[in-house]
């Protein structure tokens, strides 16, 4: 479970780490994927591109 746990630590900030670089590719910003302003912060939602990340990365997993 700790070996878990440390994989989505390092994704989620490999994701955050590289998020300005995947807006310029339109990842983050496709429909459905929600941005609102709450409590001073900026806060989204990406649920679009979640799940077309993760078939990129099925179909690459299945590839080799």
């Amino acid at each position: 479970m700790l070996k878990w746990l440390l994989v989505v630590t390092l994704a989620l900030v490999l994701f955050s780490g590289l998020m300005p670089l995947l807006r310029r590719f339109g990842i983050g910003r496709l429909p459905g994927d929600f941005a609102f302003r709450a409590f001073g912060r900026d806060w989204s939602i990406p649920l679009a591109s979640t799940v077309l990340l993760s078939l990129l990365a099925a179909l690459i997993a299945k590839l080799l």
